[in-house]
């Protein structure tokens, strides 16, 4: 193997760090060229690719790289290790650049992708997706905790029950009870009730992927605990499934999550409702709240009026009378909303490809 090489970002993957406003948090695109699309000869050679978000996890670097290089030591397929360094503040690229010098001398095909701030967990997998040139695409945590062993048997699963996406699911979860455990419960029954695609565990970050679709999936905000709900946008639900995966308690590092982020999967939940419903067709979600209140206004101001002029009696100051007149303004407003946003679907507001991550190095080791 030749030694690493580092390249700065192509033009087509460095972003803004913000989405563009009329961009959804995560909404389905044309398919997305890889990095290095040019050298089909390569991106067809590899049949898998791994990619790994990591953040302040120094200690789990080297353990992690041997434990993947040992579960796929007999995969039999060229297979490639994509690590994300998502704006770590401790030795975690330094240590994964230290990797890369000595690993790809021993065959290891290894990229590093060093984002230039912070972006989270949403956005360094779809960095690492964009890079990825193999036909499949798995993804992982870096904290050790899902096993790389799963990952051969998942992609075998895959093939064998013709799948475009296979979920690991943590039967056995090595997590904290209260604060880990019942909120996922709870959520993933939320979601797969409100979503309509039903799963064991939707936080599970070991999931296997067909590369041509999952290319077609644009990733935002915190919407990777989704990627399911996103895919059946683009393939049947009857093509996604699920396997028991295994599950180790973390041993290095801290976790990132906490109670908090059952609040945010909550708003983030809204969010994947309203663009898979109405992404398409965002007039008719603000046209029917702005038609009920109108329907209601109605019927406020033209009991009033009957009131008014058949009985005599004084409506002005009557707080009904208030909340008509609010109804029936809200209602326009709510109508001439659905109108702008219908326009800004029609003119092109999706085709904007503005990534939500910006690139700052690329070291890859070329063989």
């Amino acid at each position: 193997m030749k030694n690493a090489i580092k390249s700065s970002p192509p033009a087509a993957l460095s972003g803004i760090a913000e989405p563009a406003e009329d961009m959804p948090a995560a909404t389905v695109m044309p398919s997305v060229v890889a990095a290095d699309s040019g050298n089909t000869e390569t991106q067809a050679a590899i049949d898998l690719s791994l990619v790994i978000p990591v953040f302040n996890e120094e200690d789990n670097i080297d353990p992690l790289i041997d434990r993947i290089s040992e579960a796929l030591a007999d995969y039999g397929k060229p297979w490639e290790l994509v690590l994300v360094d998502d704006g770590s503040t401790d030795a975690t690229l330094a240590r994964a650049r230290k990797a890369l010098n000595e690993r790809t001398r021993h065959g290891l095909a290894l990229s590093i992708v060093e984002l230039q701030r912070n972006f989270g967990q949403t956005a360094a997998m779809q960095a690492g997706i964009d890079i990825a040139r193999g036909r499949l695409i798995a993804t992982l945590d870096g904290d050790l905790q899902n096993d790389p062993h799963d990952i051969v048997r998942m992609a075998a699963a895959l093939e064998e029950r013709d799948l475009d996406l296979l979920v690991g699911w943590r039967k056995d979860r090595e997590d904290d009870l209260f604060v880990r455990k019942i909120p996922s419960w709870c959520a993933n029954a939320l979601i797969g009730r409100m979503t309509g695609v039903k799963l064991h565990d939707y936080g599970c970050s070991l999931k296997i992927y067909r590369g041509s679709v999952i290319r077609q999936v644009r990733l935002m905000g915190e919407m990777h605990r989704f990627i399911p709900a996103w895919v059946a946008n683009v393939v049947p639900s009857s093509r996604i499934g699920e396997i028991v995966v295994s599950h180790h308690a973390r041993r290095h590092g801290t976790s990132k999550y906490g109670l908090s982020r059952t609040f945010r999967v909550l708003l983030d939940l809204l969010a994947v409702l309203f663009f898979m419903r109405f992404r398409g067709r965002p007039g008719h979600f603000f046209g029917s709240l702005g038609l009920v209140a109108g329907v209601v206004s109605g019927l406020i101001l033209t009991y009033l009026a009957i009131d008014k002029f058949a009985f005599g009696n004084d409506i002005g100051g009557r707080p009904l009378f208030l909340v008509g007149i609010m109804l029936f303004l809200s209602s326009l407003q709510l109508i001439t909303t659905g109108i702008l946003a219908e326009l800004i679907v029609r003119m092109g507001g999706r085709e904007k490809t503005n990534l939500p991550y910006i690139i700052r190095e690329t070291h890859r080791g070329e063989s």
